[in-house]
């Protein structure tokens, strides 16, 4: 939690907060983390999900499910097979990242016409002469 110095919020590099927003950093990996886990079987191969998620190129698809299994979020399975075979699961402890990744995305889903107020919002510039 954050803590008080000379009367501020500090926020410490190692809190919570900032380690968390440092797994949102990452641009689609929370997306990647809620199709793996509504993904039928689990499995998936990288093909299959880079066509489920429109908008992600093939190597920011790699990236990413490659820092995922560096934390320990994915596990990649080769299959030993002409071409290769590679799928994608959540580890346990992805499966558990996912539990708070799918509240904020049950809340969009919710909510939606406030996503939408969001959108749409467009701050009003004011000068100061």
């Amino acid at each position: 939690m954050p803590t008080i110095v000379n009367g501020a919020l500090h926020f410490e590099a190692d809190c919570a907060p900032r380690r968390v927003l440092e797994l949102f950093s990452v641009k689609w990996m929370s997306l990647v983390i809620h199709a793996l886990f509504h993904w039928p079987g689990g499995r998936c191969r990288t093909g299959v999900l880079q066509r489920s998620l429109p908008g992600i190129s093939k190597k920011m698809l790699v990236q990413t499910l490659r820092e995922m299994e560096e934390r320990g979020l994915v596990e990649r399975t080769v299959f030993n097979t002409v071409p290769p075979k590679v799928e994608y699961a959540l580890t346990p402890l992805g499966r558990k990242l996912a539990e708070p990744i799918e509240m904020i995305y049950a809340w969009g889903e919710a909510n939606h016409t406030v996503l939408d107020e969001m959108k749409a919002y467009v701050p009003t510039v004011t000068s100061q002469t």
